[in-house]
């Protein structure tokens, strides 16, 4: 019976050959691929990222942000996430999803490992949370109702050639 990896070497002759002995520290009865280890040191880049639901780069932005942990380095000087890095990338999506700025995150990040007064303060920030977006809301309903009065001048007979709404959104009311 010819193996999964047997099949895949016949099919592309470049891949390297079976070794026909465990390498070390592995059981026998596997096959090794020559030219690849296992490397049990943590998740590398792609693998959180692919996990997490983001982009490598995000990764790397998270660590410059301070939010995500620098992993350690493998011995071939890849980076070794913690097995907690999904988790911590998925808290920091969710949040974001709530409305929280990254600094905001961040400042959730700390309190996440604490006992009742952290979560006192987690909860006043999201009670400021709440208010800021209240305030958005209004912000945006305002602007909303003064644009519809705008589209609404565009149904006038115009007097000249120069268009209402864009003479109200001059500053000095003089048509460009």
């Amino acid at each position: 019976m010819v193996g999964q990896g047997a099949k895949l070497r016949a099919n592309h002759p470049s891949l390297p050959a079976r070794q026909q002995r465990p390498g070390p520290g592995l059981p026998d009865g596997l096959d090794v691929v020559l030219g690849y280890r296992v490397d049990n040191g943590g998740m590398r880049s792609s693998e959180v990222a692919a996990h997490a639901g983001v982009n490598v780069q995000t990764l790397r932005y998270y660590e410059r942000r301070g939010l995500l942990e620098v992993p350690a380095r493998s011995a071939s000087g890849y980076r070794a996430y913690a097995a907690d890095a999904v988790a911590v990338i998925r808290f920091i999506k969710r949040a974001q999803q709530h409305g929280f700025s990254l600094d905001e995150i961040e400042e959730l990040l700390h309190l996440a490992d604490g006992g009742p007064e952290d979560c006192r303060a987690a909860r006043q920030l999201a009670q400021a949370k709440t208010a800021q977006l209240a305030q958005k809301i209004a912000d945006l309903e305002h602007m909303k109702e003064s644009l519809a009065e705008l589209v609404a001048t565009c149904d006038r007979a115009p007097t000249d050639r120069h268009c209402p709404m864009i003479r109200a959104l001059h500053a000095d009311g003089e048509p460009r």
